[in-house]
């Protein structure tokens, strides 16, 4: 059956595509090691330490609380408790990487919120 000009170029992009497939690969592999390599280097030559560990000690705690009450969730359509845990995941974690935090505190924790946190974020119990 005869093939269009159209067909042909796009089976012939198509093997060439299939040909170079290794090569891109390689090029992604070699990318990734000098990538390493130069996180290794960077993390050997500073010896101030600018690592998570080190800036997390230089943390001072914030007297500031703050507590979310989560005992109307059952007013909630199920896509609002949803965005809600989102919500409350980002403020956890944005709340760690700050350098004043604030305690935060979680209030009548039940119903739909804590049944979509189990099960769509099991390790929310070992949040502080």
């Amino acid at each position: 059956e005869p093939m269009s000009k159209r067909q042909r170029k796009k089976l012939l992009k198509q093997k060439q595509w299939e040909e170079q497939k290794d090569l891109r690969r390689q090029k992604r592999k070699e990318k990734r090691q000098k990538r390493k390599l130069e996180r290794q280097s960077k993390l050997d030559s500073s010896s101030e330490g600018n690592d998570r560990k080190r800036m997390r000690r230089e943390v001072v705690p914030s007297t500031l609380r703050l507590i979310v009450d989560c005992s109307f969730d059952e007013l909630m359509a199920l896509k609002d408790v949803k965005k809600l845990h989102k919500q409350i995941q980002r403020c956890y974690a944005e709340n760690r990487k700050a350098f004043h935090p604030v305690q935060f505190y979680l209030t009548s924790h039940g119903g739909q919120l804590k049944s979509n946190m189990n099960e769509n974020d099991k390790g929310w119990v070992n949040w502080k």
